[in-house]
């Protein structure tokens, strides 16, 4: 998802911890130049990382509930801004 070398600032927000959400991303499609969309649902471990000078945050989610077939990790980093939090 990131380009190795890039700095971030890693951090933990308690708030957000063990808050059930639900994000969706892009990826790129095999064998094409395009993208398609991703969606994902399950659990906000709280971990963060603030990317560039204006920060461009990431919410790590773990215990995945949803997420596209063949999915082959644990957990997925989430922008910010595509990430909905449900109601308690």
């Amino acid at each position: 998802l990131f380009r190795s070398g890039v700095d971030f600032r890693a951090g933990f927000d308690p708030a957000l911890a063990g808050r059930r959400a639900e994000c969706d991303g892009g990826a790129a499609l095999a064998g094409t130049r395009y993208a398609g969309r991703q969606f994902f649902a399950g659990t906000l471990t709280g971990d963060y990382r603030d990317y560039g000078e204006f920060p461009w945050r990431w919410y790590l989610m773990s215990s995945l509930t949803k997420a596209p077939p063949g999915y082959p990790h644990e957990a997925v980093w989430c922008d910010a801004g595509s990430t909905e939090f449900d109601e308690d």
